[in-house]
């Protein structure tokens, strides 16, 4: 759930780098950084917290050039601290090389294990260290070709850029895992994780990365190479349920339309007898007003969030209930009393949360409280970029919808059904990753392809 943001040939490429990683913050807020190439030295920085707490004034002018990249960490692969936080730079025979990674790879420990064997010493326990090994190990005249040998040999999700002598580099995955979109910001080819970071900048958004496609760009000259195609595309359906900005397009569609569809959807299927329907801040906002308009019911903004709690606190003691829920959220009483109130959520993963939402919501005098989500139960870890629990600390792993109705306490409780979901987005069902509903893991983990034969790179123009 990493942000990636990328610019390539422009004056004042760190400055805006790090508007574009301001505007992917919500993927990622343990750690950030960013690399810049000044035509004969790369400038690294990196911290541990949030974008706008890292990169001041004097911070940024450290970065000279007009080659940067930047990177806000969510950890999937490798533990939160400073020697993870990306992005990674390194010295290579074909020159310096700085990398930032979104996804997470499923074979990254058998090569490692491997390359160990063979001598090589790793300085962090990121999955992405990996290809810079790969890499390493084969130099080429042209990077992008030794980047490519490199991605033959890992598996799983990467959406990757890189800043090298010779260009920057955008690489994505063959089943597309994860979005990469490509702008152009007056002139300059830019990258990012979603197009809301274009915005920002007043960039165009252009085209979305195609599953496998690598581009390099030097200044406003862009080549295109691919990888080998797989039968489907896997893309993960799960950006388009929670991860992405409602103001993004992510695979083809805006993201504000899917969940807005998603809440209509919910609505014909499993429709409640209620007064108002309630969004849970803030992920559940578009559902709730797509379900609101389907059901002919007045959407209230019932709970509050508190937009500026960080990331920690000190915990009174066990005295004040829900006190973690509590600091995010509020309900307002004169909406909710005595009314019977629809909540809406994108996912339940726990389910302690939603316990504390509806049990609020209940003390905020609630007559009845109806929970309606988004999305299918989550009963099964992923392994592609979402650090969530392993499946026995899903509830939805344990549990049947009626077991976890009455752990969280509402009257009811339904889920949008998968089919339903994925009529929702465009694109053939089969090209979505659905493995943490379904359990069908398109890209088995584990497996380990390093033997596999060499695909020769072709170079085509970039649309």
């Amino acid at each position: 759930m990493c942000g990636i943001f990328g610019i390539e040939g422009h004056e004042d490429a760190a400055n805006l780098a790090y508007l574009g990683l301001y505007a992917l913050q919500h993927r990622g807020q343990e750690s950030a950084g960013l690399v810049s190439w000044d035509g004969s030295t790369v400038h690294v920085e990196r911290g541990m917290g949030q974008v706008a707490d890292i990169f001041k004034e004097k911070v940024l002018s450290r970065l000279p050039g007009n080659r940067a990249i930047g990177h806000t960490r969510y950890s999937t692969s490798g533990t939160s601290a400073m020697a993870n936080a990306q992005p990674i730079v390194v010295k290579t025979s074909m020159g310096p090389l700085g990398i930032i990674h979104n996804g997470n790879l499923v074979n990254d420990r058998a090569i490692r294990q491997e390359l160990e064997q063979e001598g090589s010493i790793f300085q962090t326990t990121s999955d992405t260290e990996v290809i810079l090994h790969l890499m390493a190990r084969n130099p080429r005249e042209e990077i992008v070709e030794s980047l490519m040998v490199a991605l033959e040999r890992v598996e799983g999700a990467y959406s990757l850029l890189l800043v090298t002598e010779q260009g920057l580099i955008a690489a994505r995955d063959p089943h597309g895992f994860r979005p990469l979109m490509i702008g152009d910001c007056q002139g300059s080819p830019c990258f990012a994780s979603e197009s809301c970071a274009f915005d920002l900048l007043g960039a165009r958004l252009v085209r979305e990365l195609k599953p496998g496609e690598v581009v390099v760009a030097r200044g406003s000259v862009m080549e295109s190479f691919r990888l080998p195609r797989v039968p489907e595309p896997t893309r993960c359906v799960f950006e388009q349920v929670y991860f992405a900005r409602p103001d993004s397009e992510v695979f083809g569609d805006p993201v504000s339309e899917s969940r807005l569809a998603m809440g209509m959807a919910l609505a014909r299927e499993s429709p409640a007898e209620a007064d108002i329907v309630v969004p849970v801040p803030d992920s559940g906002l578009f559902a709730a007003l797509g379900f609101s308009r389907e059901a002919d019911l007045p959407l209230e903004f019932g709970l509050i969030r508190n937009h500026y709690v960080g990331r920690t606190f000190i915990e009174p003691k066990q005295s004040i209930r829900n006190f973690g829920v509590k600091i995010k959220l509020n309900p307002v009483r004169g909406l909710i009393e005595g009314r019977r109130v629809v909540l809406i959520d994108d996912s339940i993963v726990r389910g302690t949360t939603s316990r504390k939402i509806v049990g609020m919501v209940r003390e905020a005098g609630a007559k009845e409280v109806h929970m309606r989500i988004s999305s299918p139960p989550t009963a099964y870890p992923c392994h592609y970029g979402i650090n969530t629990p392993t499946r026995d600390h899903l509830i939805a792993a344990q549990h049947d919808v009626e077991e976890i109705r009455r752990h969280i306490g509402a009257e009811s409780l339904e889920y949008l059904s998968l089919p339903g979901l994925l009529g929702c987005v465009s694109g053939a069902p089969e090209s979505y990753c659905t493995a943490c509903w379904s359990g069908e893991y398109r890209v088995a983990v584990g497996k380990d392809q390093c033997q596999q034969e060499l695909f020769p790179i072709r170079t085509e123009e970039v649309e």
